[in-house]
């Protein structure tokens, strides 16, 4: 794969289309009139980047294995990525409007109806990886498995998302506004848990060894966090039509923030730096890594 002629938008197109096809066949086993699978369906399937199930597929390619065998972990990520943005909406925690360019779950639907969706992505993720047999031809074996629900379940709970959004709610309600090392923390957990393992999983499920997976976990520990900064950055200067959402919400709900802390510029290189490392993480994998590389640059020049 030359670097060179390696074109990202057409390589995050194909991956999209082929994750949305297999999220599309794990909900459309069930009655898709039924509100809680519209509910599921209208947040799932709302036109998100992809970008963990992606990252996931990159890293298998990367370790020079067939990317097909990590859709299981790839589908359960987002369908917990699905969640967690379906749960942060609600009028307790964030109160948005809208996601994607599209009404929040809860306003779509009702707040009970988004709450049991959101629960009903997180369950159900779980039993996506345990039973692959269901929807995938072909996934990894079941010790790799329960390997990968330990890891994601992880990821995703008290000890990384959801501590993560825990120790976010509380800075906000106590105004702790100035404390670098705390926001860090914050988005190491809330953000950057769920990409990190999304690299994590592609490498397990193609079975890679540790000295491999410590390498690429560097890359990904670098690139969450970057994301979550070029987030901070994007709601002071992004485009809401391009987003999706409203932008400077951050300020007027006076989060604590990047840029809120050390200013816009210095935020601006701080992802640069983080970025910079994640590449130079990887930087001995061959033209294989090629798609991550390009991931990592994509993530502090997107505008969305």
């Amino acid at each position: 794969m030359n670097n060179m002629n390696f074109n990202l938008p057409q390589y995050l197109t194909e991956k999209q289309a082929l994750v949305n096809q297999y999220l599309k066949l794990i909900l459309h086993q069930y009655d898709k009139r039924h509100e809680l699978i519209m509910a599921m369906e209208h947040s799932l399937m709302a036109g998100g980047k992809r970008l963990r199930p992606i990252l996931s597929m990159a890293t298998a390619q990367a370790c020079g294995k067939d990317f097909l065998i990590t859709l299981p972990a790839c589908c359960a990520i987002e369908m917990i990525h699905t969640y967690s943005l379906i749960h942060d909406d609600l009028p307790a925690m964030d109160n948005d409007d809208l996601r994607r360019g599209l009404p929040t779950c809860h306003k779509k639907f009702s707040e009970p109806t988004a709450i049991l969706a959101g629960d009903a992505l997180l369950t159900h993720a779980f039993n996506v990886i345990s039973n692959p047999e269901q929807v995938f031809d072909i996934y990894p074996d079941y010790e790799t498995r329960i390997k990968l629900i330990s890891k994601i379940s992880q990821a995703a709970g008290i000890q990384g998302m959801v501590e993560g959004q825990m120790l976010d709610m509380q800075s906000f309600q106590s105004k702790q506004n100035n404390d670098l090392d705390h926001l860090k923390k914050i988005h190491a957990l809330k953000t950057g848990k769920m990409i990190t393992v999304s690299v994590e999983a592609g490498a397990l499920s193609v079975g890679s060894d540790l000295r491999t997976i410590n390498k690429l976990i560097v890359y990904a520990d670098k690139i969450g966090l970057a994301f979550q900064v070029v987030d901070d950055i994007l709601n002071i200067e992004g485009d809401p039509q391009i987003m999706g959402k409203a932008a400077g919400s951050d300020t007027l709900n006076e989060k604590m923030t990047f840029p809120g802390i050390i200013g816009l510029d210095a935020s601006k290189k701080y992802a640069k730096n983080l970025i910079d490392t994640a590449i130079e993480a990887i930087w001995e994998f061959d033209e294989k890594a090629t798609p991550l590389r390009a991931i990592a640059n994509y993530i502090i020049n997107r505008d969305h």
